[in-house]
């Protein structure tokens, strides 16, 4: 029964495709274009990383202060795209499933890669209550933890690896068993693979950049297919 669907896919396929409809799809757009708001967010609070105020806490401090409204968009955005990450994982899954041999591991394994970023981006923006409103008195805080706060909001939300993982899964998925088209295929491969080696390199935070625009762009192009 297995690989009389998967090798007559098309029509009955198509049919499971339709009758899932397309708000899980729309949840991962916003999911990627949150992602990318994220890391904008958190390059323009950069207090931490200006060489001027090496080693000065309470410049770092004071620089911070006057970075609030993009520590907040950086809030807000790793917390919405958490969130909308947790109904595409979940809608990609049942994709998979649908359009893979039983027993594959393909659809767990995508929908475990984004889980994993939705907890990077929740434990991202963990500390922000804490400190966004604690900058504007240094006498509410030690400079030093302002500094610690600094760096924080500048690698943890970057913590992309696992959507490399999820991207490498709907590639092969898309390549072996045509559960996507052949472009989105590769470019989950090509994104997924570098967004992987920059993951569990020592530039891991670099993940930050290819993977919010795989997400989008799997996203967008699931969304035409459905």
């Amino acid at each position: 029964m297995t690989s009389t669907f998967v090798t007559t896919g098309g029509s009955h396929a198509d049919s499971i495709h339709h009758s899932q409809g397309k708000g899980w799809v729309v949840a991962g757009i916003g999911a990627g274009l949150a992602g990318i708001a994220t890391v904008v967010g958190s390059s323009l609070a950069d207090a931490v990383y200006d060489d001027k105020l090496a080693g000065n806490a309470a410049g770092i401090t004071a620089k911070l202060a006057g970075q609030t409204v993009p520590i907040l968009v950086m809030h807000t955005a790793a917390m919405l795209s958490a969130v909308l990450l947790l109904v595409f994982a979940a809608g990609l899954r049942r994709r998979l499933a649908s359009t893979t041999p039983e027993g594959s591991l393909l659809p767990q394994v995508a929908a475990s890669g984004l889980m994993l970023v939705s907890v990077a981006l929740l434990m991202g923006s963990a500390l922000t209550t804490e400190f966004v409103f604690g900058v504007k008195d240094p006498d509410m805080l030690v400079p030093e933890a302002a500094v610690f706060f600094g760096h924080w909001i500048g690698t943890v939300p970057w913590l992309w690896v696992g959507a490399g993982v999820a991207a490498l899964a709907l590639g092969i998925a898309g390549r072996k068993f045509k559960t996507v088209a052949p472009w989105l295929a590769w470019v989950s491969l090509v994104l997924g693979g570098l967004t992987l080696f920059l993951g569990v390199s020592p530039a891991q935070y670099m993940a930050g950049m290819t993977g919010p625009l795989w997400l989008t762009i799997a996203a967008l192009g699931l969304l035409k297919e459905n």
